[in-house]
């Protein structure tokens, strides 16, 4: 498949993280193609550096809209270390500089006002909340705000979302499976403060558990946390446990007080996890305990044979892209930052079939339980 991306701002190759041979899918959709289309009809191309509209990108996949507005010097932001390492690197192979975008995460805020909010649908209509209510210090008047998706990403909740939090709202018409929503900003709507992060506190303990707006189950436990927490092992000898995709890191939390000797490291690409994480640790234990907290791209850059225990609950999507690659690559990152001896445990859903791969990568493994959804399977390092 081609990795060229040809649209009014120019042609530009752009390409996905993870890498993976024999990519089969772009790093853009039709709905990037649609909103850049759009743009040129509306904006021209500045005279020269940092001339021309104020823009802000909001969770641009692998960096297709920065890069090809950096002319601009647009402000992107995301959740998503991937997303903004897809940015880096693809400005670095358009031979573009890399100061030509100013990346921020999810948890910063820009300065000044903006002309022009160029916005993907996120998979989670929560972070598309927080997102705009901390928006609105940004708007004027005459801003203009679009929101672009496929068709599946922008269900009318969305639409309703933008009228009550940034003001009327009209859409295109459909191209290529894709749609913009644009929204007028209101100067008479009042924005409530965000509710993000939301609490609660853990079934059958004290712990009060926090989760910023992109966190997975950001209300209650979900299912599948709650069946591998059953199961988590107790390491006396443990002396550093991976969380691995840690999300709000209840299940390293958990680990921690089943290993009271280990340092806990908490290692998510979304940087509202890592903070949730962070948050419910410290709340937990304060002082007490050693834990490190990492945003990046799994293990990474992490030191080979330096952990006992990974305990993983792996993403099966990437945005909204479901697949195993990303399972696939943390196992095989896993196998190379366990000690000899050291112990990789899984939890997934029956059908993606992890046991089998588990297998076959590390040879020796076992279920440690099942029940009609989950399965959770321990692989062990060679000694």
């Amino acid at each position: 498949m081609s990795n060229h991306l040809t649209v009014a701002q120019g042609e530009f190759e752009l390409n996905r993280l993870p890498k993976r041979p024999r990519e089969l899918l772009r790093a853009w959709d039709a709905a990037d193609e649609y909103l850049l289309d759009t743009v040129a009809e509306q904006l021209p191309l500045p005279d020269g550096p940092a001339t021309g509209a104020r823009i802000l990108i909001l969770n641009d996949s692998f960096g297709a809209l920065s890069v090809a507005l950096s002319a601009y010097r647009p402000y992107a932001m995301s959740d998503s270390y991937l997303s903004q390492q897809a940015t880096r690197l693809n400005l670095a192979v358009n031979n573009l500089p890399e100061h030509s975008v100013s990346l921020l995460n999810s948890l910063e805020s820009p300065e000044g006002v903006f002309d022009l909010v160029l916005i993907k649908a996120p998979k989670t209509l929560a972070l598309l909340e927080d997102e705009l209510i901390r928006l609105h210090p940004h708007l004027t008047p005459t801003s203009r705000v679009i929101v672009a998706g496929m068709i599946k990403t922008l269900p009318p909740s969305v639409w309703k979302l933008l009228e009550r939090l940034v003001g009327p709202t009209t859409t295109s018409l459909a191209k290529k499976k894709a749609r913009l929503v644009f929204a007028s900003p209101d100067a008479e709507l009042i924005i409530p403060p965000s509710p993000y992060p939301l609490c609660y506190r853990l079934e059958n303990t004290e712990l009060l558990i926090s989760n910023h707006a992109n966190v997975f189950s950001r209300d209650s436990l979900d299912i599948g946390t709650r069946f591998f927490l059953q199961h988590l092992p107790s390491r006396q000898d443990a002396c550093d446990i991976i969380d691995l995709g840690c999300g709000n890191g209840l299940v390293g939390l958990i680990a921690a007080e089943r290993c009271p000797l280990a340092t806990v490291h908490f290692v998510d690409e979304s940087f509202m996890a890592v903070a949730s994480a962070r948050d419910n640790f410290q709340r937990a234990f304060g002082e007490q305990r050693q834990a490190t907290f990492r945003v990046g791209d799994g293990l990474i850059g992490v030191e080979s044979e330096s952990a006992d225990l990974i305990l993983c609950n792996p993403p099966f999507h990437q945005q909204n892209t479901v697949g195993d690659q990303i399972a696939a690559g943390l196992f095989k990152q896993s196998k190379r930052v366990l000690r000899k001896g050291g112990e990789l445990w899984v939890i997934g859903n029956r059908h993606l079939d992890y046991h089998s791969y588990l297998g076959r990568l590390f040879g020796a493994h076992s279920i440690i339980a099942a029940n009609s959804k989950f399965l959770i399977v321990k692989a062990v390092s060679a000694a």
